[in-house]
């Protein structure tokens, strides 16, 4: 540019920037322009001036050339660093500029207490100590973490080095918290665990130990994928869910808790092996509460009720004994003796239980059932009389099985009653009254492999069952009664009459 002001010339890549001074080639620059122009050349300043157009800007650097009494032009396109230069102002974290030269170029607002805490101003040199760190971190020759502490904060750089520029960008993040939760977990006596977002168990506490075996994974190792996916699904779901693992006997309740600021899933151990302990010892206490006593006398006694005595109206009580089993018992080894009992014992154990009847107890090779007893004692009747039948087909099955000749007499009797739970030590539940008396006689005057029971018996289920007249039978202890048989049971037929079964009892 002539002292007249006219440009003179341009070169093709200062076509933007003559579009920015409103001149091309041959025109006279605009007053205002020329004035700024003439001004920093007269004083040999290094002031330099921005223009915009089509969307970039331009440092243009004014040089007085006397030897041609002219004016020239030296145009930079800053565009780039004017966005690096924007855009840190704004970031809420430390965000600092190192120069080629080692200097602190630029700091934003956040960065100023990691400035302060390396007692630095911007303008200032790095240490040589600093500087050799930030570049080593930079290039990735090292991997040690640079912090920088003061004012309680404590703040972790990383350098990125913008090559076009030949500055390094120094990113700082605020690590107090995390630093925080690191510390106090290796005093903590329960198990505490950190997993990161790509599985890997990024910290484990001493106490951890046995967990980190339970899962199958140490520090610095990934996680198994199936226990990574349990406990990713429980922090995604935003739940409070635990997860049992159990290691050399102890088991461990670990709470998953997501910490989505910083990108990993935290885990707190709570050792349970003695809770669960104690949940086993009150589940087999309870088990063996109900094998001794009805359900509903069972929850009745945990309730705290004392003295437990029922009248029942209509109950069902069937006796069943061994047929010579004195014999039996001189011709048997104990051993034998005890496990046949044993298994025949268990078949009508099953059988009740099918039949929602209690089994009230056994002495030596008596056998005791009841029906009617409990919240729902509807058709008790009809089940004691299947229960019977079924008992003499699974023990003829016994028979043919094993070849020992075992067969027993039953009895069966139905009517009011009263039961109720005797003792304070090894206590029992029992079943009293002329209903049973009853029962126990039609039992001991019997015949193997029959079922005896009254004429009442046969009127209450003559719609549902087969019985057979014995005859009058001089009962010990009653008189004189009219004993009956129990055959079988009636099925319903396709039009719903009723029909005998084809299975008979031996006899």
């Amino acid at each position: 540019i002539n002292h007249d002001g006219v440009l003179e010339y341009a070169n093709p890549a200062s076509d933007v920037v003559c579009k920015a001074v409103n001149a091309k080639t041959g025109d006279v620059v605009p007053v205002d322009m020329m004035r700024e122009f003439s001004r920093i050349a007269s004083s040999g300043s290094s002031e330099t001036i921005e223009v915009e157009a089509d969307d970039r800007v331009y440092s243009l650097k004014i040089v007085e050339v006397f030897e041609f009494n002219c004016i020239n032009v030296y145009g930079t396109d800053i565009t780039a660093m004017k966005v690096l230069n924007k855009f840190p102002d704004l970031n809420p974290n430390p965000v600092m500029r190192m120069s080629p030269e080692g200097a602190l170029e630029y700091s934003n607002s956040a960065g100023a207490p990691v400035v302060r805490a390396m007692g630095m101003e911007v303008g200032d040199l790095f240490s040589d100590e600093m500087k050799d760190r930030i570049i080593a971190l930079r290039s990735g020759s090292s991997a040690d973490p640079l912090e920088v502490s003061g004012e309680g904060r404590t703040y972790s750089l990383m350098p990125v080095h913008t090559r076009e520029f030949d500055i390094t960008n120094i990113y700082g993040d605020d690590i107090t918290a995390r630093i925080a939760m690191n510390k106090f977990p290796d005093q903590n006596p329960n198990p505490v665990l950190r997993i990161t977002n790509d599985q890997i168990v990024e910290y484990a506490n001493p106490a951890s130990e046995l967990v980190l075996k339970a899962i199958g994974a140490g520090v610095g190792e990934k996680l198994p994928d199936e226990f990574f996916g349990k406990i990713s699904g429980i922090s995604d779901s935003g739940s409070s869910e635990s997860i049992d693992v159990s290691a050399d006997g102890r088991t461990f309740s670990l709470l998953v808790v997501g910490v989505f600021e910083f990108g990993f899933i935290n885990l707190y151990g709570t050792e349970i092996t003695a809770s669960l302990e104690l949940e086993k010892a009150h589940k087999d206490n309870e088990l063996l509460l109900l094998n001794i006593l009805p359900g509903s006398i069972a929850d009745r006694l945990k309730s705290g009720e004392g003295l437990i005595a029922d009248r029942f109206d209509d109950m069902s009580v069937l006796f069943a004994d061994v047929v010579g089993f004195t014999q039996m018992s001189k011709n048997m080894s104990p051993s034998a003796l005890v496990e046949m009992l044993n298994t025949v014992f268990s078949m009508f154990d099953s059988i009740a239980d099918k039949y929602n009847l209690e089994k009230i107890k056994t002495i030596g090779d008596a056998y005791m059932i009841a029906g009617g007893i409990g919240v729902d004692g509807r058709g008790h009747a009809e089940n004691m009389a299947d229960m019977g039948l079924e008992m003499l087909d699974l023990l003829a099955g016994y028979r043919d099985r094993t070849g020992i000749d075992i067969q027993v007499r039953v009895g069966i009797h139905m009517g009011p009653a009263v039961a109720g739970v005797v003792g304070l030590k090894k206590f029992i539940y029992d079943v009293w009254g002329d209903t049973v008396n009853t029962a126990s006689r039609l039992e001991s005057h019997g015949i193997p492999n029959r079922i005896q029971v009254l004429e009442a018996t046969t009127i209450k289920l003559a719609e549902t069952h087969e019985f057979e007249e014995r005859g009058v039978v001089d009962v010990k202890g009653i008189g004189p009664l009219n004993i009956y048989f129990l055959n079988r049971r009636l099925e319903a037929s396709g039009n719903g009459a009723i029909t005998a079964s084809t299975d008979k009892q031996s006899s």
